[in-house]
């Protein structure tokens, strides 16, 4: 190791000295950024590879690998395949939440493609939302200066109903619904309703969304995580795990798994419908991301006492708006209306106006048709070009699950396939903190994207699957 190695890994070994607790690859993220804010690592400068660096550290090579997709990801870091990683010359860049919508071009040419997130398609509702903001416009001014009652909500609420129609959940009132702010605003407005204690226990599936766990941590929750076979929570373990940890929520999405695209059998529904009554929790089903008609009955349906359930226009129509809605078991409604009352008042009111207005819509049906089948010519490409591989998809899905084949782990990939312009989402990002990832990545639709510059980046991505390094890479 030449000198100029020597001096930024003691920068980076002394920087991580200084971090306090949580993850370890956290903490070597955490470091890495404050040797860049404080000019310890300049820009350009070459980061040490992953298997020397876990080695100084005391870590394994996946952990620093994490740490390095994380901010590679955030273009705090860029990986040049066959050279490293290096400092951004961007390091000033402020990245969005889940993934960059700015074009960057690659060394080789190629035009980055985001594969990390599903994207919406116009296909119409941009007009729609346009005239609605025009119409809400001529709201009368009183409307415009009360606080919201519940009452005023109460069309935009049956507009949801309605709007839910073809969801089997029992019986079901306006009063029972909540209007959020995107589906992730209603799962945390359940969990508070439900959880109860100084550490209440939240059960997420192995491979789960992240937002159920982001939820839990705010609400400081522990969060356990459940096993998982090809038709979804295995009920034994789930009962096993519930009367240790005292669990007192479920959450899972039967229709449709996030990452994996497993759908949850109607009678597997009915054996974890089983297990919460003789355990004692509450089940909360995320509906948010499945594009099709509903295949058997919702768990508010299984269980009219401990079922809730959770949806948005996120995945159909648009994420921009943030319009979810939360819907409580009939005997819970003042419980879950409390909770949003006390938390932000409710939704405000143009907002409301608004759902009512797109969701009442003879339009806004067609929309979502069509939204669907662009999609599931998404998936058709992808299934095209990557079912020779392990993939898991489906026509109703935002998304589709690739297992790596032998040779590739899931941040090398990730890296690599940056490198080519194309950001997909590894396994890791689903994973509990301290649970094993398997080696795959989550490929969204991203409909946005012309259909031949898609079928392009699914090719770059085929090229890597077809060609993995000689040796298995961290």
């Amino acid at each position: 190791m030449n000198v100029e190695k020597n001096i930024v890994t003691d920068t980076i070994s002394d920087l991580f000295a200084l971090q306090s607790g949580g993850p370890k690859y956290r903490a070597l993220s955490a470091a890495l950024r404050q040797g860049i804010d404080e000019g310890k690592l300049p820009k350009g400068t070459r980061l040490p590879p992953v298997r020397e660096l876990a080695w100084r550290l005391g870590m394994t090579p996946g952990t620093v690998a994490r740490a390095y997709t994380a901010l590679t990801d955030e273009a705090v870091l860029v990986a040049e395949v066959g050279r490293g990683t290096f400092v951004s010359g961007r390091p000033d860049t402020k990245p969005s939440l889940y993934f960059s919508t700015a074009k960057s071009i690659t060394e080789d040419g190629h035009e980055m493609v985001s594969l990390f997130t599903a994207r919406l398609p116009d296909l119409g509702q941009v007009a729609l939302i346009q005239k609605g903001f025009e119409q809400i416009s001529q709201t009368p001014a009183t409307s415009l200066l009360d606080y919201p009652s519940a009452a005023s909500y109460a069309p935009a609420r049956q507009a949801v109903v309605d709007w839910l129609a073809h969801v089997p959940l029992g019986a079901l009132h306006h009063e029972d619904v909540v209007l959020s702010h995107g589906a992730q605003s209603g799962l945390s407005l359940v969990m508070q309703a439900v959880l109860r204690g100084r550490r209440p226990v939240v059960m997420v599936e192995e491979l789960a969304y992240p937002g159920y766990r982001r939820a839990a941590e705010l609400l400081r929750a522990d969060i356990v995580s459940v096993p998982m076979d090809q038709h979804g929570i295995v009920p034994g373990a789930l009962a096993e795990l519930a009367q240790r940890h005292e669990g007192q929520l479920l959450c899972t999405s039967p229709e449709l798994h996030n990452p994996t695209s497993i759908v949850t059998s109607p009678e597997r529904r009915r054996e974890i419908a089983d297990v919460s009554l003789k355990c004692g929790f509450d089940i909360l089903e995320d509906d948010s991301t499945f594009l099709g008609a509903s295949r058997a009955e919702s768990y508010r349906a299984l269980l009219p006492d401990t079922g809730w359930f959770v949806s948005s226009i996120s995945k159909t129509l648009t994420p921009a708006l943030r319009i979810g809605f939360a819907v409580a078991p009939q005997a819970r409604r003042t419980d879950l209306r409390r909770t949003a009352e006390n938390g932000f008042f409710g939704l405000s009111r143009p907002l409301a106006d608004l759902t009512r207005y797109l969701l009442t819509l003879p339009d806004t049906e067609a929309i979502v048709g069509a939204v669907r089948q662009r999609n599931a010519a998404y998936v058709r490409e992808t299934v095209n070009v990557l079912g020779g591989f392990d993939l898991g998809w489906n026509e109703h899905s935002p998304f589709a699950w690739l297992r790596l084949p032998e040779g590739w782990r899931a941040a090398a990939f990730c890296l690599a396939a940056e490198a080519r312009g194309v950001q997909v989402r590894p396994a890791e990002d689903f994973a509990s903190r301290h649970a094993y990832a398997p080696h795959a990545i989550r490929i969204g639709m991203n409909a946005q994207v012309p259909m031949p510059d898609f079928q392009a980046a699914l090719q770059r991505l085929r090229e890597l699957l077809d060609n993995p390094p000689e040796r298995m890479q961290a």
